[in-house]
């Protein structure tokens, strides 16, 4: 032991007794050292050395042999497991069988005759009336590019309506 560790010792001792007392309790573990160091251990005899090393191996090998044997039973359970599913899925795929296409029918929104017509919207009272509010929108539009308003031009009731949803907006 050399003289830090002399220092140290003492000094760990004088935590817990006073300073008499950790100089001889370090002197104690110096001298139980110093006998340590003079009389070493004996040697284990070679034949006990001999039989543990034996019964080290024949432990290590039946462990080898648990573990062998637990991978071929995990190997075999997602074996099992693969042809399960595989067997499940070819089931539900035979069966399907033939899918038979379905005819599609369908019934046209206009009749015939008034889609083979020459003029749609004088054949047809829905588009009549539609024809004749896009000729009015029409008409509306051009007189605003232009900037001409005519007698039956709507900008004012257009003008008022914007005005209430704008009031009706902010109020919520």
């Amino acid at each position: 032991m050399n003289n830090q560790d002399k220092e140290n010792l003492r000094q760990m001792f004088e935590i817990f007794v006073n300073s008499d007392q950790a100089e001889e309790a370090a002197e104690d573990i110096r001298r139980a050292e110093q006998i340590l160091d003079e009389y070493p251990a004996p040697e284990p005899d070679s034949r006990l050395l001999a039989r543990i090393k034996a019964e080290v191996t024949a432990g290590l090998q039946q462990s080898k042999a648990g573990i062998h044997r637990r991978m071929v039973y995990k190997i075999a359970v997602a074996a099992a497991a693969a042809v399960v599913i595989l067997a499940a899925v070819s089931v539900k795929l035979f069966e399907k069988g033939v899918v038979v296409p379905q005819k599609f029918t369908y019934t046209p929104a206009i009749p015939r005759t008034i889609w083979e017509s020459k003029l749609l919207a004088d054949d047809d009272e829905n588009l009549a009336s539609l024809t004749a509010e896009f000729e009015d929108i029409e008409s509306e539009v051009l007189a605003v590019h232009s900037g001409k308003t005519n007698g039956n031009s709507n900008m004012a009731e257009l003008e008022i309506e914007l005005t209430e949803i704008d009031s009706d907006f902010w109020k919520g």
